[in-house]
């Protein structure tokens, strides 16, 4: 076997540098802004609901007692989540609610984000390499190597320990810090290249690729 990394931090690498204006003025205004920009995407069946209305209270909470950050929502096309977001949020200055944004802008602004709150496994995979810590809204996780260098963190659904843990990143700088890594568990941007290398071992045309090893 022979670790090559994970192709979505070469993805990642070579759409860092993507420009071209977001899909909302109120959205590219936010990336030049001084407020920290809070990103939140919710997205799991599981978290649909009960759950989903507790992180939505999480959420408003956050916005009521941090008065220098902006809440990025990217909203599942559900019609019920969409219902639950707008009850919820509809009102609340600072949020932005937009549809599940293309790719390359997503990645603009996660690279922008200063925390993000999150079910998704993929954005677990997609925050080391921009030092964003993330608040897991799950319970468990099958991203253990972002848990074992703690630059994730497992919060659930109740809106008291979400707004817990993240006001102390939000309030305290070190404690962010803390959670900013400095060798990505899962890659280097150097996955296919390996991937590449590793197949033309295995067909005896190549020499055997250096594994990838987080440093």
């Amino acid at each position: 076997m022979i670790v090559v990394g994970n192709t979505i931090v070469d993805a990642i690498q070579y759409l860092m540098d993507s420009d071209g204006p977001l899909p909302s003025p109120r959205l590219e205004a936010l990336m030049g802004s001084a407020d920290k920009a809070v990103l939140v995407t919710v997205h799991r069946q599981e978290s649909w609901g009960a759950p989903m209305q507790r992180i939505l209270t999480a959420v408003q909470s956050l916005v009521e007692t941090h008065p220098d950050i902006q809440v990025v929502l990217s909203a599942h096309p559900n019609t019920s989540v969409r219902a639950d977001v707008e009850t919820a949020l509809g009102g609340v200055d600072r949020v932005l609610r937009c549809d599940p944004l293309p790719y390359p802008h997503f990645i603009r602004v996660l690279a922008r984000a200063h925390l993000v709150l999150s079910d998704s496994g993929g954005i677990q995979e997609e925050t080391p390499t921009f030092g964003v810590p993330v608040l897991v809204l799950r319970d468990v996780t099958e991203r253990v190597e972002a848990m074992g260098v703690r630059c994730a963190r497992l919060v659930g659904t109740e809106p008291e320990l979400i707004v817990s843990e993240a006001t102390r990143l939000l309030a305290d700088p070190s404690r962010r810090l803390a959670m900013v890594v400095a060798s990505n568990p899962f890659g280097d941007g150097r996955a296919a290249e390996r991937t590449v290398a590793a197949l033309r071992w295995r067909l005896r045309v190549g020499e055997r690729p250096v594994p990838y090893l987080p440093a």
